[in-house]
């Protein structure tokens, strides 16, 4: 009689542990990976280091919110004037990298709830004496460059280009902000122009150039996701609803925009 009950109490706790391993399992299969389309130049928000790594503080942000929330992120290099065409197609999934809200972008995709704002600043050489007025005011030729298909390169199109201000071919648009940089500290450009972010990061950096004014648009970034996608819409938002009420958010700050 003993020996029914000890074999029947193995048996009991054979069955209850295979259970366990087969529930795990499945949770583990049903658990699903996005890519994450992301600019490769835009720090400190999302940018490819050294060793070819996503990094950023988007990135490192979508990583905390997928350990949450249980879902697989992949980070995907993309071109940032074809990254909504891109998710439209379904080659990414979703846009966390910096990208502003906007009205025309909503028209085609929806975005999460905002999580940064930023406005517009221009810089210059360290040595220059150009302030805003005169670098844009194009009485003196003098050339801005920018990112192409960002909103600062949409701001200069609409508010100096096509109002007469300045020439089209004043405006120098490059695939990365870094690019702009290069051409405005070697003095192929007068000066540049991006979300403050990504010049106040450069400055940090080292490189040799100065903000001489802002344009302040009010602009949000919010995380892009196709219209159809309600469940990860509401999933992002419910991540980016923890990790900015946790320590992680207020470590992130200070890794990516005190550090240097």
């Amino acid at each position: 009689m003993y020996q029914f009950k000890k074999r029947g109490s193995i048996l009991v706790f054979l069955v209850a542990y295979m259970v366990l391993i087969l529930t795990a399992t499945a949770v583990n299969a049903e658990k699903k990976t996005f890519v994450n389309g992301i600019d490769a130049d835009y720090p400190p928000h999302a940018f490819i280091d050294e060793k070819g790594n996503p990094k950023g503080f988007d990135v490192e942000a979508l990583d905390w919110i997928a350990d949450e929330m249980g879902f697989e992120i992949k980070h995907q290099p993309t071109a940032w004037d074809g990254i909504i065409p891109a998710l439209l197609a379904k080659k990414i999934d979703m846009v966390f990298s910096g990208m502003s809200i906007t009205p025309e972008r909503m028209e085609k995709v929806n975005f999460s709830n905002p999580y940064w704002e930023i406005d517009q600043a221009l810089c210059v050489r360290e040595d220059s004496n150009l302030d805003i007025i005169n670098a844009l005011c194009g009485k003196n030729n003098y050339t801005v460059g920018s990112q192409r298909g960002c909103t600062a390169a949409i701001w200069i199109e609409d508010n100096l280009v096509n109002t007469g201000i300045i020439s089209k071919d004043n405006l120098s648009l490059y695939e990365g902000f870094s690019l702009a940089v290069a051409d405005l500290v070697n003095g192929r450009i007068d000066s540049a122009m991006m979300d403050d972010v990504m010049v106040e990061d450069a400055i940090r950096k080292g490189q040799p150039i100065k903000i001489v004014g802002t344009i302040r648009t009010g602009e949000s970034y919010g995380v892009a996701v196709r219209k159809e996608d309600e469940e990860l819409l509401e999933l992002v938002n419910e991540g980016l609803k923890r990790i900015m009420r946790s320590p992680k958010w207020e470590e992130l700050k200070i890794k990516y925009f005190q550090s240097e």
